[in-house]
């Protein structure tokens, strides 16, 4: 064993579950962000953490509209869920440039991405700054799931996603073609 970086840790930690984060914009827009940094919190009540960085669209979002969907998104919708994770949506419609229909959630205002796998409706209860990014605790309120579509995408080093399902079968993602 050897000392490495930070970077070369995170990187070796991979594969890292690819999220969609669904935001409403202070404007009422939809907005959505490709997110790796997540986690279970609280198993009851059932509880969620993302960590967004200060810079980000979404980290405006959150502040206005503390309500989010966390949405993972089926192998299908790689390379949208791809460019969500690469492109700002301060200037655009990420569900429109990435091909995603939005269909509306139960218990909170942003929007679902319609064919996910799993989709957590999410109210935000605590927020703490974390050096450069903002850590998010929130209830999850309503979860969908759709079990015909098993497998949700990994981040691969952060430059590649894959689609793994729960029995392990594993399939490289379409972001490159």
């Amino acid at each position: 064993m050897q000392t490495i970086t930070w970077d070369e840790a995170i990187m070796l930690l991979s594969p890292h579950s690819y999220t969609l984060l669904s935001t409403l914009a202070p404007d009422g827009r939809a907005n959505l962000m490709g997110v790796g940094w997540w986690t279970i919190v609280s198993w009851a009540p059932p509880q969620l953490a993302i960590s967004i960085g200060r810079a980000q669209f979404s980290r405006e979002c959150l502040d206005a509209i503390p309500e989010f969907a966390l949405c993972f998104p089926a192998l299908s919708q790689a390379r949208g869920a791809w460019l969500c994770g690469t492109v700002s949506g301060r200037d655009g419609d990420k569900f429109a440039m990435a091909g995603f229909t939005p269909r509306p959630s139960e218990r909170i205002r942003p929007p679902l991405v319609d064919g996910a796998t799993v989709s957590f409706e999410c109210k935000v209860t605590n927020r703490l700054v974390t050096g450069d990014h903002v850590l998010y605790i929130a209830d999850v309120l309503e979860v969908h799931g759709s079990p015909e579509s098993p497998m949700h995408l990994y981040s691969i080093h952060y430059n590649k996603l894959v689609a793994i399902d729960k029995d392990l079968h594993h399939v490289d993602s379409p972001e490159d073609e």
